[in-house]
């Protein structure tokens, strides 16, 4: 018994170990403001967590940390970077109409950030060397001058470790992203030397490609680790992937990562490990629209061409993120909170339900949501189920919310218990970013339709006739924005029937 014991403790402190906890002031923050973290180094990322703000600006809040390093600080659209391990707790304030551009830390995480942020001024104040007179200079004069430039931030990395003593993690990061910062102007110079030193048949010489070589020889390592030298790589293949992509017979319908995908397969010489990177990061920006319904076109590509498995599931993750579950499966099964207080869940009544996902803390869901929402119930009403489920912080949030913004509409109230962190978050894969959102189950219990996030989609408007056998009046897609901007300006309406 003791040894199931002793490894059960074992178990809870690795558990707990991985986690960061946050708490912190934004003087002046608003309740309608959301404090996200992002773990900045991955194929592509998601919030690990959504903390709300008080009145007094106060905020806490922890999340499961994947591993030690960057990690995305989001506050009012804006956004900074921040050193993070796991384990630890971190304590950080500033100001809302600066933060988080300008915070102060204090704890355990102060050392490395304080570490980040002065290597970070002095190399702004050196990237005036790193300008259009030096991409001119002859190649033997570049080299020179860059390799004296790589020496003397090095050296500041160096002095500056010394002096305020962070972990030997974060020097080696700053130092890849110092690597990384000169092969990208390696790059550029490659690219528009010729061009700007009148030279159209200009080629680099061997001596340029064996420094350039030499300096990803922590490739794979650096490929995983940083977002930045993923860029630096695909600036790289630029052109030769624009060559390829333009001989490709099926160029005007094939998605970007498809015709990407056959264009890594010819690259011999490539890691595995950074065609699964390169990718991924594709995949993600160019095919992960929440607008689109080639979900199984995406999907097939992760799987047949990425065999990183923590790659593919983390691409499988934002993939599930962006578009929801897949149409068909069974609804996964989750208890709520009625208004009434007594506990509930989706259940179908042998009709189809919509589900919107919603919480107060999205000031456009009142003002452009609800006005076509209502136009939505009262047509359908008949045929489908409406279910609303609130993902505020506290069920008295929800109480307020529900009886304020969705009085009189036909359907089921709902709140899950936990919010963004409740077990309906979890698995119906909700986050800030899809709210509002919505998506459809069949009277079977099993999902009917991707995510939408805009009720004037025409592809939403075909789901919900297809699912309850009525025909809609056609809606203009900007449907949204209009009743948007009709509530920015009242006195349109009124102007029109004049």
């Amino acid at each position: 018994m003791k040894k199931y014991l002793f490894l059960l403790l074992i178990s809870l402190l690795v558990v707990s170990c991985s986690k960061v906890k946050v708490e912190g002031n934004v003087k002046g923050g608003s309740p309608l403001e959301r404090i996200e973290f992002i773990e900045a180094s991955g194929v592509a990322t998601l919030p690990l967590v959504n903390i709300g703000v008080d009145e007094k600006g106060n905020f806490k809040g922890e999340f499961k940390a994947p591993k030690n390093g960057m990690y995305a600080m989001t506050y009012a659209g804006k956004m900074n970077f921040i050193y993070l391990k796991k384990g630890q707790t971190l304590k950080v304030s500033g100001d809302a109409a600066t933060f988080p551009e300008v915070y102060k830390i204090e704890g355990d995480a102060k050392k490395n950030n304080d570490f980040i942020t002065e290597t970070q001024k002095y190399l702004q104040t050196y990237s005036s060397k790193l300008n259009m007179q030096l991409l001119q200079k002859k190649e033997s004069d570049f080299l020179t001058e860059i390799k004296k430039i790589y020496s003397d931030l090095e050296k500041n990395l160096d002095e500056t470790a010394d002096k305020i003593g962070p972990d030997s993690d974060v020097v080696k990061l700053k130092k890849d992203e110092l690597t990384t910062n000169i092969l990208t102007f390696l790059v550029q110079y490659e690219a528009t030397h010729g061009q700007a030193a009148g030279d159209p048949s200009f080629k680099v010489s061997k001596t340029f490609t064996d420094y350039e070589k030499s300096l990803t020889k922590n490739n794979d390592r650096m490929v995983e680790e940083l977002p930045v030298y993923r860029n630096y790589l695909l600036n790289k293949l630029g052109q030769d992937f624009q060559n390829f992509a333009v001989k490709q017979k099926d160029k005007d319908t094939a998605s970007m990562s498809t015709i990407f995908a056959r264009f890594l397969a010819t690259n011999k010489e490539m890691s595995q490990k950074t065609k699964d990177y390169l990718l991924a990061f594709v995949i993600a920006k160019f095919d992960l629209n929440p607008y689109t319904s080639e979900v199984e076109k995406v999907k097939k590509v992760s799987e047949e061409y990425i065999k990183d498995s923590e790659v593919k599931k983390d691409l499988n993750s934002a993939i599930n993120a962006v578009f929801g579950l897949k149409k068909g499966e069974e609804a996964p099964k989750v208890n709520f909170v009625k208004l009434d207080g007594k506990s509930g869940n989706l259940e179908s009544n042998g009709k189809p339900t919509l589900v919107m996902t919603y919480a107060s803390w999205n000031p456009y869901i009142g003002q452009s949501t609800i006005p076509v929402l209502k136009e939505v119930v009262n047509f359908y009403k008949s045929k489908v189920n409406f279910a609303f489920v609130n993902v505020d912080d506290t069920k008295e949030q929800f109480t307020k919310t529900a009886n304020a913004m969705l009085k009189g509409i036909p359907g089921t109230n709902y709140y899950a218990e936990g919010g963004l962190s409740s077990d309906y978050a979890k698995k119906f894969f909700i986050y800030g970013f899809k709210i509002p959102g919505f998506f459809l189950i069949d009277k079977d219990g099993k999902i009917a339709s991707q995510t939408f996030y805009n009720l004037g989609d025409a592809k939403f408007v075909e789901e919900m006739n297809k699912i309850s056998g009525l025909q809609a009046p056609s809606v203009n897609p900007q449907v949204q924005l209009q009743n948007d901007l009709l509530q920015q300006n009242p006195k349109a309406d009124s102007a029109k029937t004049k």
